[in-house]
């Protein structure tokens, strides 16, 4: 999913990112250049939404101050930044980001005088999903799919490879604290690994592979788990399918025994229920992460967890066998 390639997220624009731009570099001007670490000793580091912030706290610890970009229970892909946003990102010591997924966040970290820049696609490169195919945006047209699904984070071996690449610049940025970095980094691997062992233990045996969602948010975690994602909408979550693709979904539903649609917590649910109650089938949450609405409560492992509960109660999974431990953080 690279620039330019979505209808309603590139309609930031180029005057008010020229204009929070200009405002960082006046305030970078009016504040002199930037230490190594902010003025409570500690890492500065810059999160441009929450799989991000994740890692960031999980590897960081007590050693950085993380500001995430995107507030708690707000869709990613709509950020547009604040002239203090693009400010903080000019004078952050590290900044952890996706690029493509958010433009203008991209945008400030081009400008930006970090050395240490952590673009999590060159840790775990896109795959091409084609998962714009049979949507069209709001202006009703058809639109090119991505050149690549940005939702690497919900496959945890893909997350893993990206922790890595995270502990590694924060070590660069950071050499006193490297040690502490690297058992960090080393903790969260393998909690991702004992989660990824959770889910092929949970739908190995399932009655169907194929699932529906409202999103095509699950590329990743699909082809990792074998299973088959039907997406309602592309890379967007407010595209509008067209009636040929709601023919398909309709289908492949029918076809594969499907007993649930699948909907995301922070957009509508909507048209997920549209479909459900067309085809007789419930409803359940599968969250792609992008957000999380309250963090005191929930983070990704154990929203990660809720997700495979529901995809096997939907796929027709067995009972699960005891689970695989989880290491606490």
């Amino acid at each position: 999913m690279m620039i330019g390639l979505f209808s309603r997220r590139t309609r930031t624009t180029a005057a008010l990112a020229t204009t929070a731009l200009a405002a960082s570099l006046a305030l970078t001007a009016c504040g002199g250049s930037s230490s190594a670490k902010g003025t409570d000793g500690k890492l500065n580091v810059v999160a441009s939404f929450y799989p991000m912030e994740f890692l960031a706290q999980q590897i960081g610890k007590d050693h950085v101050s993380v500001t995430d970009l995107t507030a708690p229970g707000v869709e990613p892909h709509d950020l547009e930044l604040t002239a203090k946003q693009v400010a903080g990102v000019q004078k952050a010591d590290a900044i952890i980001y996706l690029k493509g997924l958010q433009p203008t966040v991209d945008q400030a970290v081009d400008q930006s005088n970090s050395k240490h820049r952590i673009d999590a696609t060159t840790a775990s490169p896109l795959v091409d999903h084609h998962l714009d195919e049979g949507t069209s945006g709001g202006d009703g047209h058809q639109h090119a799919g991505p050149a690549g699904d940005p939702h690497i984070w919900l496959d945890p071996t893909r997350y893993a490879a990206i922790a890595k690449s995270v502990g590694a610049e924060f070590a660069k940025a950071d050499p006193a604290h490297a040690a502490d970095y690297q058992k960090n980094t080393d903790d969260l691997v393998t909690r991702l690994g004992a989660l990824d062992q959770e889910f092929q233990a949970g739908l190995k045996d399932a009655r169907t592979k194929t699932f529906v969602t409202s999103h095509a948010a699950f590329g990743y975690l699909a082809d990792h788990y074998g299973l088959t994602q039907v997406a309602i909408n592309g890379v967007d979550p407010e595209s509008e399918p067209t009636p040929a693709r709601l023919a398909e979904v309709q289908k492949a539903a029918k076809d594969n025994g499907v007993t649930t649609i699948f909907f995301e917590t922070l957009v509508s649910p909507k048209l997920a229920d549209t479909v459900a109650k067309d085809l007789g089938l419930r409803t359940a949450v599968l969250d792609p992460l992008e957000g999380v609405k309250d963090p005191s409560k929930d983070d990704y492992l154990t929203v990660m967890k809720q997700n495979l509960d529901n995809l096997r109660a939907a796929l027709g999974a067995p009972a699960a066998a005891t689970p695989v431990p989880t290491p606490a953080s």
